[in-house]
């Protein structure tokens, strides 16, 4: 189906803010079920960083306002949900606010527990089925995802080399022939561990029809992030807080509405071309993603690279996404008359957290492949440790294993930078620890407190666990100033009991992520040393932030 095709009307369904935003058009395409995009004429492509930020660029351009990462995770409307009063009702059928069963964690276990319905939408899409050994029949999208025993599997593999489901696994849940009729008024099993079982075992998986043959789905989102389809425990669709500015709502909007500048290459070519510009470094995915999946069809960066390159304005970009792969010749072509730099951001290994708190995003595993790709393309490759979450990422294994795999990979570079938390960010965040990791929001309040950045211990403690890590590894912090307003060390006791944890607050970019510490050793060179190997946060303000459907998605 042509994408032109399905355009809507200004007037149908545009958003308030849009409209000065210079909305040309909205389209809605079956290709990214449950999105929108708008196209807006921009008036400017570069965009002045704040001097109060202290970022070592003064330039970006941001193509895209909110980002079509994440995935749409949908079922056939007859799959039985059950409620919170123990009976059940096909999904098609659920309404915002009904009460229905969901899971949350509890320290190494998850329970049954009740939560609401908090949106619900239809699309098309390909559908496939998942036969289990007791006879439930799962009729769900590609990217939707089950609990299995190994974690949360997507319905069949997908970009980035996602986790899925295989003959054999066992899903988790209590199954359809289970008996957990009312009690009180409510579903029996509220409150009980989640456990699987054999007869929830894959048995068969299956395309129904071809791959033009789509199918209307259902999807929802709730309070817990899953629920219980048909036996099984299911995931759904999260969307994080974003652009407010446009009148966007904090929540699915960062998701689903997504502000394309489809002029934004010939803006830019007018403005590079003015007497005043002076050739500055400009540097590329310092708010959104550019390589989200929405870039494969708009093809933006192809235009920006190009006309950044002819102009001899050095460049650099900073993604999580694999698609990068496909301007690589590009990048390479350019680095042969500016500098260019390309930085990758890498939160954590562990697959199940990973989707945990970024689904839709190209896997840790596709993300080191992309270093290495980078590095064989002869172009330097800076990687962003971020966020390091307290408890969660911050240990000596989860760090050894993460410094040697982006060693391994061959990175020019590495910046390790902790969790930050503005407000919208925070909200959302502190939501997601309390259904995840209830135990850890105790700890996460006195870390933070009431403010953005990590306490001053804290980074000072994990300033002191990275420091060495880093140096071994030849990730040289010979230049780094130490943990900026840090005064002294921390004291036993001060962190509250916290297990493992952050750095200091000076920002640094890793070597080959930006322009002026790029590298110009080939892709078998070891990695060479650079100053700031660890950044924090200016206590002014700046620095990177996080929010949304991936906690790893860094915002400036």
């Amino acid at each position: 189906m042509r994408w032109d095709g399905q355009a809507i009307g200004a007037d149908d369904g545009a958003l308030p803010g849009l409209e000065r935003a210079g909305l040309v058009r909205s389209v809605r395409t079956p290709e990214f079920a449950g999105i929108t995009f708008h196209e807006v004429t921009a008036k400017s492509a570069l965009s002045k960083v704040p001097a109060m930020s202290r970022m070592p660029f003064r330039w970006t351009i941001n193509p895209y306002r909110g980002c079509s990462h994440a995935c749409s995770y949908c079922l056939d409307p007859a799959t039985p949900v059950l409620l919170a009063d123990g009976t059940h009702r096909p999904v098609g059928e659920l309404r915002v606010g009904d009460e229905i069963v969901g899971t949350q964690s509890h320290g190494h276990y998850r329970r049954y527990v009740r939560t609401r319905v908090l949106d619900r939408w239809t699309t098309r899409k390909r559908a496939y089925r998942v036969s289990l050994a007791d006879g439930t029949r799962l009729v769900a999208s590609s990217d939707h995802r089950f609990l299995t025993e190994r974690g949360w599997r997507y319905v069949v593999g997908g970009a980035g080399r996602r986790e899925h489901l295989a003959l054999g696994d066992v899903l988790v849940g209590p199954g359809r022939r289970a008996t957990h009729g009312p009690t009180d008024g409510e579903a029996a099993l509220l409150g009980q561990d989640v456990t699987g079982g054999g007869a929830l075992r894959v048995e068969a998986l299956e395309a129904l029809g071809g791959a033009d043959d789509l199918v209307e789905l259902v999807d929802i989102t709730t309070g817990t992030r899953d629920f219980v389809a048909d036996g099984v425990v299911s995931h759904n669709c999260f969307a994080r807080p974003t652009h407010r500015y446009l009148d966007l709502d904090a929540g699915a909007d960062f998701d689903r509405e997504v502000v394309v500048k489809f002029n934004v290459d010939e803006v830019l070519r007018a403005e590079l071309s003015r007497r005043s510009w002076a050739r500055e470094a400009v540097a590329l995915g310092t708010n959104t993603d550019p390589y989200q999946r929405a870039e494969g069809r708009y093809r933006l960066m192809p235009g920006i690279i190009t006309a950044l390159a002819d102009s001899g304005t050095p460049l650099s970009v900073l993604t999580k996404g694999t698609l990068l792969r496909r301007d690589l010749p590009l990048l390479a072509d350019a680095a042969t008359r500016v500098e260019v730099g390309v930085g990758v951001s890498l939160a954590l290994l562990d697959p199940e957290l990973q989707a945990s708190v970024e689904p839709g995003t190209p896997t840790p595993r596709a993300r080191l492949d992309l270093i290495r790709e980078i590095r064989a393309a002869g172009l330097p490759c800076g990687v962003m440790v971020a966020p390091v979450l307290p408890w969660l990422t911050d240990s000596t294994r989860a760090l050894t294993a993460l410094l040697d795999a982006v060693r391994d990979a061959g990175a020019t570079g590495v910046t390790v930078l902790p969790l930050h938390l503005k407000p919208g960010t925070r909200e959302w965040f502190m939501s997601w620890l309390a259904r995840e990791h209830p135990r850890l929001v105790p700890g996460y309040e006195r870390v933070y407190g009431r403010g953005t950045y990590a306490s001053k211990a804290y980074r000072s403690w994990l300033w002191d666990r990275v420091r060495p890590m880093l140096e071994a590894r030849g990730f040289g912090v010979s230049g780094h100033r130490g943990p900026a307003g840090v005064e002294g060390r921390y004291r036993r006791g001060e962190l509250g009991g916290l297990g493992d944890g952050g750095p200091p607050v000076d920002g640094a970019y890793p070597r080959g992520s930006l322009t002026g510490s790029a590298s110009p050793a080939g892709p078998g060179a070891p990695p060479a040393q650079h100053p700031g190997a660890l950044a924090g946060m200016p206590v002014d303000g700046g620095g990177l932030d996080v929010a949304g459907a991936g906690v790893e998605q860094v915002l400036f």
